[in-house]
């Protein structure tokens, strides 16, 4: 592939410590694709509200991306923002906010992550409503889904439609419906969808059965990763730490150890990006070769770890993989 200014500037540039990692790693990335290999992405922390959907949903796109793993927030944040950008607030002072700033936005109906504040009423409600009206047909229907599978239907519905506001090609969750990419989002009720869901049960107006469980997408995960992992096997790429992270490496071990499946193949790359200080206490802050002795990777997996915002760093790889 011919590389466009944004590669050619990484090669030239970036030579050594954090910089030389992003290009090792970015070059990894592309040798198992070139090779055959799939990738697993996993994002914590709030990547949509970064706006990292710009260059997800083109690796999303262009097959260099064959399963997704995130949390919940960045399952439903994405969508957040292509219904509601225009009326995001941001606050490039947020370092010196008071605690009467932060629960003046709160008053005006704003919750901050970091510099952006999403706006409640045309984010959080906006999809309210039309979310409920999926998980009420599907449990009108006796009908089970996950997380992600919802949100799918509430995208390919073409009822959130009249309010968006960005470019469509720049929504990563856009993208993924189209391809009907796989997803991952363990601890879904953490977010602020869960949060709504759990609130409808408590009410009475829905069955908490409806929406599957975090056990469900891992058994979703092992059938996936097994029909998946033949030739050159399936490579982790981690954004930040958490639980989007934790919870999908965790399924070779799991088939290998406690199914006592003989033939599960390591993770045949692996990645994370992480501004955590790397030490032994911390999963996020933890070297790469710590994994070995948890069975999740092997004694030549190609290892990487970039000490560095991802914010910064993600959109860099994927210009290089996408060729920008």
């Amino acid at each position: 592939m011919n590389k466009g200014p944004v590669s050619q500037f990484i090669e030239h540039h970036y030579r050594h410590f954090n910089a030389a990692a992003l290009m090792d790693a970015a070059k990894g990335y592309e040798t198992l694709l070139n090779e055959g290999g799939k990738m697993l992405v996993s994002m914590g922390g709030a990547m949509s509200t970064a706006e990292l959907g710009i260059s997800l949903a083109e690796m999303i796109r262009q097959d260099k991306i064959a399963i997704i793993s995130c949390t919940g927030a960045n399952l439903e944040e994405d969508i957040m923002n292509l219904v509601a950008h225009s009326h995001y607030k941001r606050e490039p002072n947020y370092r010196h906010l008071t605690a009467q700033d932060e629960w003046n936005l709160l008053q005006n109906h704003y919750n901050r992550v970091t510099d952006t504040c999403i706006p409640e009423e045309e984010a959080f409600r906006r999809l309210q409503k039309h979310i409920f009206n999926i998980w009420k047909d599907a449990e009108d229907k006796g009908e089970r889904y996950l997380p992600h599978e919802f949100m799918y239907k509430l995208l390919k519905s073409k009822v959130l439609e009249q309010y968006y506001e960005i470019d469509p090609k720049d929504s990563w969750m856009l993208a993924a419906a189209e391809k009907n990419l796989p997803i991952i989002v363990p601890g879904w009720e953490d977010s602020t969808m869960g949060n709504i869901f759990t609130s409808y049960v408590i009410k009475g107006e829905l069955k908490a059965s409806t929406v599957k469980t975090g056990i469900e997408y891992m058994i979703y995960l092992c059938d996936w990763y097994r029909k998946n992992s033949g030739g050159k096997g399936v490579g982790f790429f981690q954004i930040g730490g958490g639980i989007s992270g934790d919870f999908p490496i965790c399924a070779v071990p799991m088939m290998a150890q406690d199914l006592e499946w003989k033939d599960i193949p390591f993770w045949s790359y692996f990645c994370q990006i992480s501004d955590s200080t790397t030490s032994y206490g911390s999963y996020s802050g933890a070297v790469p070769n710590e994994k070995i002795t948890w069975g999740k990777l092997g004694i030549d997996t190609p290892k990487f770890i970039v000490e560095s915002d991802a914010t910064i760093v993600a959109p860099l790889i994927f210009a290089w993989l996408l060729g920008w």
